[in-house]
């Protein structure tokens, strides 16, 4: 038989149920309303560089940064950079600025129909060369450390390859994919021939942001059950809260993607996977990922449905195994940037191969 609780301890938990309750309600109706939405990407920044919609930030700082080597956060193309600065306390650029870096953002807008004929070239020989340059003007340094995201981190390792001087001391990509043969099966049509580019773009000469979060939320159905499950279970946690409002907004706030560069994604990383083969035809010339020179930090996260670690594995081999080393995580796709082991775990381990190259 179980003992009969203490009258002390038994009143303890009924105030404890009955202070959640209101909590649960208080919550439930903010969630419902959108009347306490957080506040995302506000560590304080300059704009320090611009081109088009593409913005160079340089984040504040109240003194001389520790590491001398400024460390250039590159983003995706079809999500927003806030990602990287979500919220106080779940920060890439607040985490790595208070480590002593020198952290500065490229953030590459919003596009519209002045932007459909982006391609690869734009942001790999047009953007990424003048927002490196003005790195190294506004902070006096020779070179940069390049942290790519996702497709930022494609974009980063093809200008790397791509250039004689780089300007580039060391290269981190996160969750990148190589080996587009294991993209999932939204890539899959694309490389069966049953989906074309075209089908998908729309007036504006781009891919318009519902595509592309659809396509994202067949890569896992069950996802949203298992959200709201949770949010069930943790309603009266005010700081649970905020974070799932935050990860919750980010998720659906893709952005278009130019046509452009889209069509290019489609011919040469997912039909021809030129990645996974080590060799891109760009702007004229063909760039060999073992042509990159600096150190390489692969970040993959285990549990990513996005990019599994399977298409983006082959980096190590590709570029060489004596300049790649492998981080492996035990998160998903933006455990990079948010969730409890980002500050703890994967944040830290991060800045220490950083200072160390």
């Amino acid at each position: 038989m179980t003992p009969p609780l203490d009258p002390a301890e038994l009143i303890t938990r009924v105030q404890r149920d009955v202070e959640r309750s209101v909590l649960r309600a208080r919550n439930g109706v903010r969630y419902v309303t959108g009347s306490s939405r957080p506040r995302l990407g506000t560590t304080p920044k300059d704009v320090v560089w611009r081109r088009d919609k593409a913005q160079l930030w340089r984040y504040r700082r109240d003194d001389e940064p520790a590491v001398a080597t400024p460390l250039v956060l590159v983003h995706s193309l079809v999500s927003r950079s806030y990602i990287l600065d979500l919220r106080p306390g779940s920060s890439v650029v607040e985490y790595f600025r208070d480590a002593g870096f020198d952290v500065y953002l490229l953030d590459w807008g919003v596009p519209d129909e002045l932007d459909a004929d982006n391609a690869l070239e734009t942001y790999v020989d047009e953007y990424l060369p003048r927002a490196v340059d003005a790195v190294r003007r506004a902070s006096g340094a020779d070179e940069v450390t390049l942290a790519g995201y996702c497709l930022g981190g494609v974009l980063c390792l093809l200008y790397a390859a791509g250039r004689d001087e780089p300007g580039v001391r060391s290269l981190v990509t996160m969750a990148t994919p190589i080996d587009f043969s294991h993209m999932g099966p939204l890539v899959a049509l694309v490389r069966e021939g049953r989906l074309h580019a075209d089908d998908v773009i729309d007036e504006t000469g781009n891919v318009p942001p519902d595509f592309l979060y659809n396509g994202f939320r067949t890569l896992e159905p069950t996802d949203q059950l298992v959200q709201y499950a949770n949010l069930l279970q943790h309603l009266w946690n005010d700081q649970f809260m905020e974070a799932f409002q935050a990860i919750g907004q980010w998720g659906r706030d893709h952005i278009p993607f130019p046509g452009a560069a889209f069509r290019q994604v489609v011919d040469l990383f997912a039909r021809e996977n030129a990645l996974a083969a080590g060799e891109v035809p760009l702007g004229g010339r063909r760039i060999r990922l073992g042509a990159i020179s600096c150190p390489v930090l692969n970040v993959m996260a285990e549990q990513d449905k996005f990019v599994p670690v399977a298409s983006s594995e082959p980096l190590r081999d590709l570029v060489g195994r004596d300049r790649v080393d492998e981080l492996r995580l035990q998160s998903g796709h933006v455990g990079f940037a948010a969730g409890r082991q980002a500050t703890k775990v994967t944040l830290p381990r991060l800045a220490d191969w950083v200072r160390r190259h």
